[in-house]
């Protein structure tokens, strides 16, 4: 009977020593998920941009690529069906459409910075900035979460009434934009497709 107790007692006791070896799981909120994000190095990554507008039948179509070069430099390469060139860098924004180039600076907009930085500042692990401009709410787990952007600004609100960013670990993967006149915006992000060899 004594050998008996004391082999039950010696598993219990290894058990909780594998218990408290056992590494707790560390708490997934918007703190670790805009560290996560700050680590990734940035690249070209192929986009579907998907427009449902209530004035069309049908959504508009657009493919291209976008760049990032943490944290300041954001780049939108229209590929079809007509090119166009957005690129941000600082406090500069510059379109391309056609023979036609526009510049501004985003200072002069404060209603464009916090939409740009809906994307920058998110990928850049920006939380302060992001904050400035948007309550944050997160959902899911490292392998499959959303953060959702909720203006606090009317003049931001009065353009975007969400911004929800889905991804799986340090990589977004879609961002959908939900306007205030009811129109919403859909972008697919995904590798690029690997070179073909002749």
């Amino acid at each position: 009977m004594i050998s008996l107790r004391r082999c039950l007692l010696c598993c219990l006791l290894c058990s909780l020593c594998a218990l408290q070896a056992w590494p707790a799981q560390a708490a997934f909120d918007v703190d670790a998920l805009l560290a996560s994000l700050a680590t990734h190095p940035g690249g070209r990554m192929d986009f579907v941009e998907t427009r449902h507008l209530a004035i069309l039948d049908q959504p508009l179509v657009a493919r291209g690529e976008m760049r990032y070069q943490p944290p300041q430099r954001l780049e939108k390469h229209t590929l079809s069906p007509q090119p166009e060139s957005l690129v941000v860098d600082g406090n500069t924004l510059e379109l391309v459409r056609g023979k036609q180039t526009l510049s501004l600076q985003l200072d002069s907009r404060p209603e464009l910075i916090a939409f740009v930085d809906s994307i920058r500042a998110t990928l850049a692990g920006d939380r302060a900035t992001l904050e400035r401009s948007y309550a944050l709410l997160l959902s899911g787990t490292p392998a499959g979460w959303t953060l959702s952007l909720l203006p606090r600004d009317a003049s931001i609100s009065a353009f975007v009434l969400r911004i929800d960013l889905r991804g799986s670990g340090n990589q977004v993967s879609a961002i959908d934009y939900l306007q205030a006149d009811g129109d919403r915006t859909e972008l697919r992000l995904s590798a690029p497709a690997a070179a073909t060899t002749p």
